[in-house]
């Protein structure tokens, strides 16, 4: 079946933060947090909470889910909100608006380092699902074509600016002498980049295809350069895994079951898309859907791979926003989404 998008729409912005003020904010929101969902039972169906970063086609697997009727048939009924970016989301399930959350998996490492609760329990985006794109630069596959260039991206600790900033400085560059990021609301970095704020956008789909189609071109692949990378985690608390773990069983087999689909029916994944997105041209949308699959973005099975966690850490870790000090397994539980692929065959 396939369902409208309903009103799944980003929250404003708020004013960026310096990083440690982040730190320090989601740590307090993990003290006293409370750690079970509050999850209803309607038509037969357990109502979960879910929060996305910034409603995007990377996580086109959420939305195959949804409108294929998947979280359904697994007995979920998903009401599912856009916190405006990665800070943000987690902070809705700290803070007990959302029962799960998508985003930046590092948000967990954040709130434990700082002794507060959260657990990753499955992968949505597999590869850094970011592009380069202008409608001035020529495209370049070593990263010191960046030099010289205004970058815009979203603000710290938002997994554009982490990826752009480690790129730039492992590559010999300093921020604000050889290259300068101009951090923007998440969602409007290609508007900056039209309107002649930067040189160079950093985006995701769909937006990436939409510039494309406005006459800008893809520069630089992210997804190809950094590899396996774990982007985009599903967030939770540990009081949610310990009291109700057939929710979050039914929730990581309904994304691994998504990603399948996704990846088996590329043509069905076009017409989710374009539901989601009905602002857009039909074929930009399609060809934003093209360069998520050709890529390998969204997630092709629901477990977190220890190479992919391992890159989002030390990347993490080299920024500051992390002491690096928690293992794989310590953050990581994939018994869930191990289940859910053995079971999906």
């Amino acid at each position: 079946m396939l369902t409208s998008p309903g009103d799944r729409m980003p929250q404003s912005w708020s004013p960026m933060l310096h990083r440690r003020s982040i730190l320090k904010g989601i740590a307090g929101l993990a003290v006293g947090a409370p750690l079970a969902p509050s999850i209803a039972r309607a038509a037969g169906l357990k109502t979960v909470r879910f929060s996305e970063a910034v409603h995007n086609l990377g996580y086109i697997n959420l939305y195959v889910g949804m409108h294929a009727g998947i979280f359904e048939k697994n007995g979920l009924a998903m009401q599912v909100s856009a916190a405006g970016g990665d800070t943000q989301t987690f902070a809705a399930v700290l803070g007990g608006s959302a029962d799960f959350a998508i985003g930046d998996p590092t948000m967990v490492v954040i709130s434990r380092e700082n002794g507060g609760p959260g657990m990753v329990v499955g992968t949505v985006v597999q590869r850094a699902h970011y592009f380069a794109v202008s409608k001035t630069v020529e495209p370049f596959t070593d990263p010191k074509g960046f030099k010289g260039k205004r970058i815009a991206t979203s603000p710290e600790p938002n997994t554009n600016f982490s990826v752009t900033k480690r790129l730039l400085e492992s590559n010999g560059m300093k921020l604000g002498a050889d290259a300068t990021i101009v951090p923007v609301s998440p969602g409007t970095e290609i508007a900056a980049m039209l309107a002649g704020a930067a040189d160079i956008a950093v985006a995701y789909q769909p937006g990436v295809a939409q510039a494309v189609a406005q006459g800008a071109k893809i520069v630089f692949d992210f997804s190809n350069y950094v590899g396996p990378f774990c982007n985009t985690g599903i967030m939770v608390l540990p009081g949610t895994i310990q009291q109700a773990p057939e929710t979050v069983q039914a929730l990581v087999t309904s994304f691994e079951e998504a990603g399948r689909k996704t990846y088996g029916d590329p043509d069905y994944a076009k017409k989710v898309a374009r539901l989601e997105f009905p602002d857009l041209p039909g074929e930009v949308v399609d060809s934003a859907i093209d360069a998520e699959l050709k890529y390998k973005i969204p997630a092709s099975s629901v477990v977190t791979e220890k190479d992919a966690w391992e890159s989002l850490m030390g990347m993490q870790k080299y920024l500051g926003n992390i002491k690096g000090t928690l293992t794989f397994d310590q953050v990581v539980d994939n018994v869930f989404a191990d289940k859910a692929a053995k079971r999906a065959g």
